[in-house]
């Protein structure tokens, strides 16, 4: 990437652990006996996938490839497969859906035990004649499939690809060989359970730099996106937004690539329900006003959880005025609850499930201080929402409080 420069995208992905980076430890040469060759003198290892994995997973093992390729220049093969397919090989997988690490698991090469059921967490590990006709494996098995992701880009890392290569044209340390030394490395879980970005007043920088680069802010700059905060050990996007930028509506391939990235999409403090502001405009009905408009505002939120879909999101919820301004005079309180009330029965109706088991985020800003500083502590909005964002307009930053 060239010609742009962009700060405000650095933020706080030091709240994931160190992954344990310190055990992790490449040679540029090595002997194949004591050391796992990814890329060695005479051989290099296959990278193997389960086909019927998530989608992320098959990506991460293309990246592994490609990353491997920007430090040696020699491409190891990506084949998708459920028995042993090479005499060297990366596994990469979750747990429960991938067969040779299941047979691993079951022969007991391979214990996933400590990470079983967390979140976002890995296992890296070489194993010796894992397989009949296999010399050794080195297995990358995610507790899920940021878990997955999150294993290959710590290994791509540690090679000499940094997480900015094409943001910020980090150079990527070049070597011949690469070779691995042999053990196991098991991650901690992340600090906090969602971590991103927001793209906020993006015009005119951001938007002219992705028109002129991509066309405009579309799909193929959302992957861009979305692989560095996968890189990054991230998982949650606000995007876009300045007027009159729609992520669902300007290009459809948006949402889905981000969830073919694995990143949790959310809208912004002032964009409930999975909608856009300038949508809104689009829609065309009327005032954002709930106690004159509260039938049409319904249906509007209705139809933006509606194409949410099954893709992994986090639900804004509450209501500030039209544009970003208060809600109306005073401290609406009472209108506040209602209308986090109906949104509730809103995700409940249109997923089938209790709304509870949506994760929802409740964005406190300006006034809507005072609304969560009243509201009691059984209030479902601040007792069952996924999290607390609390905005610090003056600081320029912001925390997501767990609860």
């Amino acid at each position: 990437m060239k010609q742009l420069k962009i700060a405000y995208l650095f933020l706080p992905f030091i709240l994931f652990p160190a992954l344990c980076f310190s055990q992790v430890i490449f040679r540029n040469g090595g002997n194949e006996n004591k050391q796992f060759p990814i890329i060695g003198e005479s051989t290099s290892a296959t990278i193997v996938y389960d086909a019927s994995e998530n989608v992320l997973v098959k990506k991460s093992a293309n990246f592994l490839a490609d990353d491997i390729d920007r430090v040696s220049g020699k491409k190891p093969p990506v084949l998708a497969g459920s028995t042993p397919l090479a005499a060297t090989m990366i596994i990469v997988g979750t747990i429960g859906n991938n067969e040779l690490i299941t047979q691993l698991v079951k022969k007991k090469r391979l214990d996933v035990s400590s990470i079983k059921g967390q979140w976002e967490r890995f296992i890296i590990q070489t194993i010796d004649k894992p397989f009949p006709g296999v010399r050794q494996a080195l297995v990358i098995v995610g507790s899920d499939r940021r878990g997955a992701a999150y294993g290959v880009f710590t290994l791509s890392e540690k090679m000499g690809v940094s997480p900015w290569y094409w943001w910020a044209d980090v150079p990527v340390q070049k070597s011949s060989t690469i070779f691995l030394q042999k053990g196991r490395f098991v991650s901690t879980g992340p600090a906090v359970k969602y971590r991103g970005i927001f793209i906020n007043d993006e015009a005119p920088a951001f938007r002219n730099w992705a028109t002129e680069k991509f066309g405009g802010i579309n799909h193929q700059v959302y992957e861009k996106i979305c692989e560095l905060l996968l890189r990054n050990k991230a998982n949650f996007l606000w995007p876009s937004m300045w007027l009159p930028t729609m992520f669902n509506v300007d290009d459809p391939l948006n949402p889905k690539v981000a969830d073919d990235f694995g990143i949790v999409v959310s809208t912004s403090h002032h964009e409930p329900m999975m909608r856009a502001h300038n949508e809104w405009s689009v829609f065309k009905s009327g005032a954002w006003d709930y106690r004159t408009n509260k039938e049409k505002l319904q249906q509007f939120w209705r139809g933006g959880v509606q194409r949410m879909g099954n893709y992994e999101s986090m639900v804004t919820v509450g209501m500030r005025g039209d544009g970003d301004a208060g809600m109306g005079e005073g401290t609406a309180v009472d209108l506040l609850k209602t209308i986090i009330k109906d949104q509730r029965t809103i995700l409940a109706e249109v997923t089938g499930k209790p709304a509870e088991q949506t994760p929802q985020v409740w964005a406190i800003y300006k006034e809507v201080q005072d609304y969560f500083d009243l509201l009691p502590f059984t209030e479902p909005a601040r007792s069952r929402a996924s999290g607390v964002l609390k905005l610090d307009r003056s600081g320029g930053s912001y925390y997501l409080i767990g609860r």
